[in-house]
C-alpha cells in the first residue's frame, strides 16, 4: 500500500531546474562506453543483443556474455552476485553504463535488477519497511562518466513481452536522435491523492520552460487521450486508461508513480510499466517491491526533462532523476538522444 511521505522540500527540488541552461553534449554516453549484456542461456537475450549491437555499433568488447536459467522474475542475491561477478571480469575499463537484453528476472530480492547492476546488491538501497533508501550519487550530477566519476554504472533493460517489441523499442531509439522533436510533455495531475504527490512540482515545472521551445502542458485529469505527438507523460495513478490513443514521437519518455509498475510480467491490478513501452515510448520506469510513495523513489520530471532537453542520452537523464533508484527498474532504450546536437 503507498503511504504519503515527502523528504525533501519543494523547494529543494525546484531548485534544480532550469529551463534556459545550456550543457554541452559533447561528452554524452554513446556505443563505445555502453555494455551489453545477454544471457546466452535465454535465445530471446541474444537475438535482441545481435540487433542491438548492429544498430547502435556496440563494439564487440562490450559485449558482455553470462549464463543463467531464464524466465523467473526473481533472482536471488547469491544467484546474482555470481552472475555480477562474471560481468565485473569482463567489462572493460573504458565502459560507463549497461544495457540488459532480457525483461524477466527484473528483480534481485528487494533491488530492481538495472539497480543491481549498477551499485551491486546492496541492502541499503532498498527498504521493506516503506523507509528511506540509499541516494544514488549520480542524482542530477553533471556527470558523464559516472563510472569513472562514482564507480557505478546506469543500467536500463531492453524489455519487452517478445522480440518483435523491443525491435520497435530500439528502432525508435535510434530513429529519435538528434530529430528535436516539436512534441507536447503532459504532466498529469490526477485524483490519486496517494499517486499524484509529483504534482506538486508541475505548476514550477511549467514556469521555467514558459519561454522556452519545449510545449509542457498541466493537466488536471486521470488520463489524456486521443494526443499526438506525446513527448513527456508524467502521472500519478494504477492504470492509465486509453493509454494506447494516444501517439508518442521516438525519444519518449512516460511513467506513472504506482506501487507494482516494475512488476513487468505482472497481470494485476496495477499496470506494467511495460504498457508504456508498448504504447509507443522509448522510456518508462517502475517499481519492483513497495516503495511507497516517497517522491525521491521515482523519477523527478522537473529533472529528466532537463538533463534529456539539454542533450544527454534517455539512461543518463532518466537515472539522474532518480534520488532513491534501489526499487526501481529503467526500461527502455539507453542510447537514445532526440535532443543531442549532431557533431
Amino acid at each position: 500500500m503507498l503511504m504519503l511521505f515527502m523528504a525533501f522540500a519543494p523547494d529543494a527540488i525546484a531548485g534544480h531546474i532550469s529551463g534556459t541552461e545550456i550543457r554541452s553534449s559533447e561528452a554524452k554516453l554513446g556505443p563505445a562506453e555502453l555494455g551489453v549484456i545477454v544471457n546466452d542461456d535465454d535465445p530471446l537475450s541474444i537475438k535482441i543483443a545481435r540487433y542491438y549491437k548492429a544498430k547502435r555499433r556496440i563494439p564487440d568488447a562490450n559485449m558482455i556474455h553470462v549464463h543463467f536459467k531464464p524466465g523467473n522474475s526473481v533472482m536471488s542475491s547469491m544467484e546474482f552476485k555470481k552472475v555480477k561477478a562474471v560481468v565485473d571480469a569482463a567489462t572493460p575499463p573504458h565502459v560507463q553504463a549497461y544495457a540488459l537484453t532480457w525483461t524477466v528476472p527484473y528483480r534481485v530480492e528487494c533491488m530492481s535488477m538495472t539497480s543491481a547492476f549498477a551499485f551491486g546488491f546492496d541492502k541499503a538501497y532498498c527498504s521493506n519497511i516503506c523507509g528511506p533508501t540509499k541516494l544514488s550519487p549520480y542524482f542530477d550530477s553533471d556527470s558523464r562518466r559516472p563510472y569513472d566519476d562514482y564507480h557505478m554504472r546506469p543500467t536500463m533493460a531492453l524489455a519487452g513481452k517478445n522480440f518483435y517489441e523491443v525491435k520497435k523499442l530500439i528502432d525508435r531509439g535510434v530513429a529519435s536522435d538528434h530529430t528535436f522533436p516539436k512534441g507536447t510533455g503532459f504532466l498529469v495531475s490526477t485524483s490519486d491523492k496517494a499517486r499524484n504527490v509529483r504534482a506538486v512540482m508541475y505548476p514550477e515545472i511549467i514556469q521555467q520552460y514558459f519561454n522556452s521551445p519545449l510545449d509542457l502542458r498541466l493537466v488536471r485529469a486521470d488520463y489524456i487521450v486521443n494526443r499526438a505527438k506525446v513527448l513527456f507523460y508524467f502521472t500519478g495513478v494504477k492504470y492509465v486508461k486509453k493509454l494506447k490513443t494516444n501517439r508518442f514521437v521516438p525519444g519518449a519518455i512516460a511513467d506513472h508513480l504506482t506501487s507494482a509498475g516494475g512488476d513487468l510480467d505482472s497481470h494485476g491490478d496495477q499496470m506494467s510499466s511495460l504498457r508504456w513501452l508498448e504504447a509507443g515510448a522509448t522510456g518508462s520506469y517502475g517499481a519492483v517491491v513497495e516503495p511507497c510513495n516517497y517522491p525521491e523513489k521515482f523519477p523527478a520530471p522537473e529533472i529528466v526533462i532537463n538533463h534529456y532537453y539539454h542533450g544527454e542520452t534517455l539512461i543518463e537523464s532518466y537515472w539522474k532523476s532518480v534520488a532513491w533508484p534501489g526499487q526501481g527498474i529503467f526500461i527502455g532504450e539507453p542510447l537514445a538522444a532526440p535532443f543531442a546536437p549532431r557533431f
